[in-house]
């Protein structure tokens, strides 16, 4: 893949997360907030956002985080949340309004290539939002340019695909039943573009980023409750690398998928929960 000279999301990327297989993202948010509360509780610790300050959210999709920073900075702060998804931006928006919470706003928006004004945030935070731009470091030298001099970053991004049964080992499951796919590049945009440490620190550090630190975070990430191995095929169908292949597939072929998660989850199945393993690297940083 060529890489964008402005860093911004391939075109590829922003039409997916517009589209219709995408769209359960804004419309079923409660479901994906529970799955990775523990990856944001844990993101939102590290940042600690404070009284007052300025914060950007990358990827902040139907708005949870942004609503999470806008209590933890207060009514003197301000949070700016950024997505290429409208449905999740117009979604968030609602529930800003709702909240009454005049000190976050979201917008749609590239953050690789947004003309933010400089050194406009204390802190950049992102859960799971950064791993799709096509040139990371034009990307990331972009957002250095927003933020006050010796602002935080606070990001989470996936590990390897090998440590994590969440969304891999789902996916894997039901691979005989799906067209063959070359394996993406190390350095292709997507959710397992930044699980070497040393590329992570390469492209920040280029990026103008000092202090520099990853740290390992495990998570279960709950797919289903009570519902079970069911619920738990509905989730993975409708959230995580599914639904990038299953609108090309015959409805027969999307029942034989649908049967085979069904199998799989029921071995992972609890009385209370259906839950995987998920291996996150918390990023932070120095402006």
């Amino acid at each position: 893949m060529s890489e964008q000279r402005d860093g911004s999301i391939p075109a590829t990327e922003a039409e997916y997360w517009n589209s219709a297989g995408a769209r359960q993202w804004s419309v079923q948010h409660e479901r994906t907030d529970r799955a990775f509360a523990g990856l944001g509780q844990k993101i939102l610790d590290v940042a600690a956002p404070k009284s007052g300050e300025h914060v950007l959210d990358i990827g902040c999709g139907a708005g949870t985080t942004v609503l999470d920073l806008a209590e933890r900075v207060g009514p003197g702060g301000r949070v700016l949340g950024a997505d290429i998804s409208e449905p999740s931006v117009t979604r968030g928006r609602a529930r800003i309004a709702a909240a009454g919470a005049r000190q976050a706003e979201v917008i749609c928006t590239d953050v690789a290539n947004h003309p933010f004004a400089p050194g406009s945030f204390d802190l950049v935070f992102s859960r799971l939002g950064v791993m799709f731009f096509a040139d990371p470091m034009a990307a990331f030298a972009n957002v250095h340019r927003a933020m006050k001099p010796g602002g935080r970053l606070a990001l989470g991004v996936f590990r390897t695909p090998a440590e994590s049964a969440w969304p891999t080992a789902a996916a894997a499951a039901v691979g005989h039943l799906l067209p063959p796919a070359a394996p993406p590049a190390p350095d292709q945009p997507g959710m397992f573009s930044l699980v070497d440490p040393a590329r992570v620190r390469r492209i920040l550090t280029a990026a103008g980023f000092r202090e520099v630190s990853l740290e390992p975070f495990d998570h279960m990430v709950q797919l289903a409750g009570r519902g079970g191995a069911a619920e738990a095929a509905d989730f993975a169908m409708v959230f995580g690398p599914l639904t990038r292949v299953l609108p090309r597939l015959a409805q027969q072929q999307r029942d034989a998928v649908r049967r085979a998660l069904e199998e799989f989850f029921a071995g992972h199945l609890t009385p209370e929960a259906v839950t995987l393993r998920a291996t996150f690297w918390i990023v932070q940083a120095r402006a």
